[in-house]
């Protein structure tokens, strides 16, 4: 996602207007303060949220997963993106922010039905954790874990 996406026109009582660093966004202004909230902080609630969900294996697409997990084996190989992260794109505006997720179902659960849990779940996770305003929340389901396949973690084999 780019960081073209459609801003508010004006900032709801309570919130500011402007930018903060960092890549994260200021999202409330006090008076005695600002509070600013990054991508990644974003992210990680909405992956967390997501992972909760029963039926949702893993997060990520089958090359990112299998690299996450050769970093994490490597001495200091730890990715930069937390397994916390993994399969979580998050664009924070000013008072919204717009959420990809790439997930791994497990073999059984209803797609239709296993996407819209996880949705409900991110967005009420990230509204009421940030107090920012979760415009959509787009989801990927790329694989579908078997009962007879073997993970990527269990003693470093891959899936089938």
């Amino acid at each position: 996602m780019s960081q073209e996406t459609e801003k508010p026109q004006s900032a709801p009582a309570g919130r500011s207007a402007g930018a903060g660093g960092s890549g994260g966004r200021q999202v409330a202004q006090g008076d005695r303060g600002r509070t600013t909230i990054a991508d990644g902080v974003v992210e990680k609630i909405a992956g967390l949220a997501a992972r909760d969900v029963p039926g949702v294996h893993a997060m990520g697409g089958g090359i990112t997963r299998t690299l996450s997990t050769v970093r994490d084996r490597v001495p200091g190989g730890t990715s930069s993106r937390s397994s916390a992260t993994r399969g979580v794109k998050a664009e924070v505006g000013e008072v919204q922010c717009a959420l990809d997720l790439d997930l791994v179902v497990d073999y059984g659960f209803a797609i239709a039905d296993l996407a819209s849990e996880v949705r409900e779940s991110v967005i009420a996770a990230v509204e009421r954790m940030t107090g920012l305003e979760v415009v959509e929340v787009n989801i990927a389901v790329g694989d579908v874990k078997l009962p007879d396949d073997e993970d990527e973690e269990d003693g470093g084999r891959t899936i089938r």
